[in-house]
């Protein structure tokens, strides 16, 4: 154990440089919490870069002054401490170090779902140790199933597909105020490879059929002990090639061959491993709201151009604007045969890549101004800019 851990350590023996281009609105957010007691958990889709920003965190806490010696990071998803508890690895960490029970550090745990009953040892060395404890986790499940037995003792940061921003960084773009057209080829780019940081840099094809895979298997099929692995990876691919689209659980269930419960079932495993967001329709009831038709949205247009094709730019970039408003929590609007993408607390929007506005949506975006600011977006560039 001991020397795996200090070959996940290595700024206990020497300098440490870590990789990667920083994100630095998650390394802000991170930083901003490192004096609260409370657990803080870096939840988001595998390989979306969660990994490397614990790095660079604790690169930042090096460079403050921490000593290397109060820094603890543990990879919990590796197969050679997989016999250890949390508990065991913070016990050799003391041992390695001669730490008291009462000496505080700072710990580090990735991909901490991977472990059972993770929430009772992370509240354990919340109530009793002199600790600040630093997670990430590819599952949302780990907040909602869990959430019990930790309230209160947590904060979560989530991490998102690169922003259009980020993506011309990890693109080593160089433009000037005059490079319109090159800003606008940029985006063409970003509409077809998405935000996954590491296919941004290779546009590896592979690579992200690999990582689908993976989660398809880990997350979802093996997580949930799921039999039926066809029918998840039939459904995935509906989904992807329904981006956009209204679409009810029961023509689902009809095109797969499977209950309509197990459709609905699937799809928040997919929800809980960040690989679709579900959109309700905007409606005055609640019974409404349920029994009304669904819209889908990839937490990556990389991964959905994969299954789909990229040909479909328009349902590209209507997925690209929900990311960019998901917290406003959307909803779509559909009265009289006529539909409006995305509606908010304050504000109407319609995504218009490279297309006219049809009179009956001008009509409805109208009605709408009555209680809401609406917004036409024809041009991704200048909605995007900003992170």
């Amino acid at each position: 154990m001991e020397a795996d851990l200090f070959k996940q350590n290595p700024w206990w023996e020497k300098p440490f440089a870590p990789e990667g281009l920083s994100r630095d609105r998650y390394l802000d957010a991170i930083e901003k919490r490192l004096q609260q007691k409370e657990i803080t958990f870096l939840l988001g889709m595998r390989r979306i870069g969660k990994t490397t920003i614990l790095k660079q965190a604790i690169g930042r806490l090096l460079a403050k002054g921490v000593a290397p010696q109060d820094v603890f990071f543990v990879n919990l998803d590796s197969f050679s401490l997989m016999d250890f508890s949390i508990h065991d690895l913070v016990e050799r960490y003391r041992q390695i170090h001669k730490k008291g029970a009462r000496d505080f550090f700072y710990l580090f745990l990735d991909e901490v779902a991977s472990r059972t009953d993770f929430e009772k040892e992370l509240k354990s060395l919340y109530d009793d140790d002199n600790v600040k404890i630093i997670c990430s986790s590819s599952l949302v499940t780990l907040m909602r199933d869990k959430k019990a037995l930790l309230s209160g003792r947590t904060q979560t940061i989530e991490v998102q597909p690169l922003s259009f921003p980020e993506f011309l960084v990890f693109k080593n773009a160089i433009l000037g105020k005059a490079d319109r057209a090159k800003l606008e080829s940029y985006f063409n780019d970003y509409l077809r490879l998405g935000g996954v940081p590491h296919y941004v840099l290779t546009e590896d094809k592979e690579y992200l059929n690999e990582l689908v895979e993976s989660i398809l298997y880990k997350d979802v099929i093996a997580y949930h002990k799921i039999t039926n692995e066809k029918a998840v990876k039939e459904l995935f691919a509906l989904l992807c090639r329904r981006i956009g689209k209204p679409t009810s659980y029961n023509k689902l269930a009809r095109i797969l061959g499977v209950s309509v419960d197990t459709v609905k079932r699937y799809v928040g495993y997919f929800e809980k491993a960040y690989l679709f967001h579900v959109v309700d329709r905007h409606a005055k009831s609640l019974n409404e709201k349920m029994t009304s038709p669904k819209k889908m949205y990839a937490n990556d247009v990389g991964v959905k151009n994969l299954v789909s094709g990229d040909k479909d730019v328009g349902a590209s970039f209507e997925n690209l604007v929900f990311l960019k408003i998901k917290d406003e929590r959307p909803e779509y609007y559909a009265e009289n045969g006529v539909e409006i993408d995305f509606v908010t607390a304050t504000r109407a929007i319609e995504a218009k890549y490279g297309q006219v506005l049809p009179d009956n949506q001008a009509n409805a975006l109208e009605t709408l101004k009555k209680t809401k600011r609406t917004v036409v977006i024809a041009n991704g560039v200048d909605f995007f800019m900003d992170s």
